[in-house]
C-alpha cells in the first residue's frame, strides 16, 4: 500500500463528511481514506453505525470485517492524518 505524502488535518477530516457535496473521508491507524464511491457509504452512514469525517480506528475491532476493507477498489488512500 502506497500512502501519498499528503497530510490531512483533523479539521479537514471532519469537513469531508459528505455534506454539501464534499468527499467522504475516514481515518484508520493514521491513514485517511476516501470512501465516497463505496456503496456501503452512499447514505452517509455506514451500517447505521459510522459517519464519515471521523477517525474510526477504535471502531474496527467491533466490526464484522478486518482491515482488508481498505484494499477494496472503491477506497482511495488520501494521505496521513496529522497528529
Amino acid at each position: 500500500m502506497t500512502v501519498p505524502d499528503r497530510i490531512v488535518t483533523p479539521a479537514e477530516l471532519r469537513r469531508n463528511n459528505g455534506e454539501r457535496g464534499s468527499r467522504k473521508y475516514i481515518a484508520h491507524n493514521g491513514i485517511v481514506y476516501d470512501v465516497t464511491d463505496c456503496p456501503k457509504w452512499r447514505q452517509d452512514l455506514h451500517e447505521n453505525l459510522h459517519f464519515p469525517g471521523q477517525d474510526l480506528t477504535s471502531e474496527l475491532p467491533d466490526a464484522p470485517h478486518a482491515e482488508e476493507v481498505f484494499s477494496r477498489p472503491c477506497v482511495k488512500i488520501v494521505g496521513r492524518l496529522a497528529s
